[in-house]
């Protein structure tokens, strides 16, 4: 018998939905995504999680660049940084400048430099860049590829 890991929720403790955000600020995911995600299925949920990890590692990559990714993952282990093994290590990097970006002195100690434009850029300044960028990337999907065409149950008995 096949049994599938759980998918936890990405649910930071963050949210903006209640308020009236078709995308929430904290786990970036859809309004919808946040309401329904305990009924939602194993695949519904890995769906969600692995878009929100391809679009935060794509937003990492565009400044950050991992040298060593064993030194990364010990080091992040050696700090008890939490963190998802099982994702993309540059989610690592977030987790890590969540955790600790006003601390840390010199990335190449966590096998990690700074693409040329963002050096200088202190780490707390990129860490919050990685954030509204990760927000941005996710609004747009939603108001390009969700909002046109979502429709909900409530929708569907307007128009019957």
């Amino acid at each position: 018998m096949l049994v599938l890991k759980p998918v936890k929720t990405p649910c930071v403790g963050i949210c903006s939905t209640g308020i009236g955000d078709s995308v929430c600020r904290g786990c970036k995911r859809f309004g919808h995504e946040v309401i329904h995600w305990n009924a939602y299925t194993h695949e519904q949920r890995l769906l969600i999680a692995q878009r929100l990890e391809n679009f935060l590692a794509q937003i990492v990559q565009n400044m950050i660049h991992i040298n060593d990714e064993k030194l990364l993952l010990a080091q992040i282990k050696h700090q008890q940084i939490q963190f998802k093994a099982e994702q993309n290590p540059y989610c690592w990097v977030f987790d890590l400048l969540r955790a600790g970006a006003s601390q840390i002195q010199d990335l190449s100690h966590y096998g990690l430099h700074l693409h040329p434009q963002w050096i200088g850029t202190p780490l707390t300044v990129i860490r919050d860049n990685i954030d509204k960028d990760f927000y941005a990337l996710s609004c747009a999907h939603y108001e390009r590829y969700i909002s046109p065409c979502f429709i909900t149950a409530e929708t569907l008995e307007q128009h019957e």
